[in-house]
């Protein structure tokens, strides 16, 4: 089975957390426009990020995004 990722939920986890794009940003040393990028689906977070952003408002890192379960044929190898 594989895991695909869906769409950042970090926008939801901040309204959770009751914290700003700006606090996030501030709290991490990056640009608000980084973490609005991550929201926007524009860039995915590296895992080293992710667990940064997770420790930081409280979450686990696979409540980032949206865990999409795919089945992919096995491939032969011949």
């Amino acid at each position: 089975m594989k895991i695909e990722l869906g769409r950042c939920l970090l926008h939801q986890r901040l309204h959770e957390a009751g914290m700003s794009i700006e606090e996030l940003a501030q709290s991490l040393f990056y640009k608000p426009e980084r973490i609005a990028d991550y929201m926007d689906n524009k860039r995915v977070m590296p895992l080293k990020t992710a667990i940064s952003i997770a420790d930081s408002i409280g979450c686990r890192v696979n409540d980032l995004y949206e865990l999409i379960q795919s089945e992919s044929s096995p491939k032969t190898i011949i």
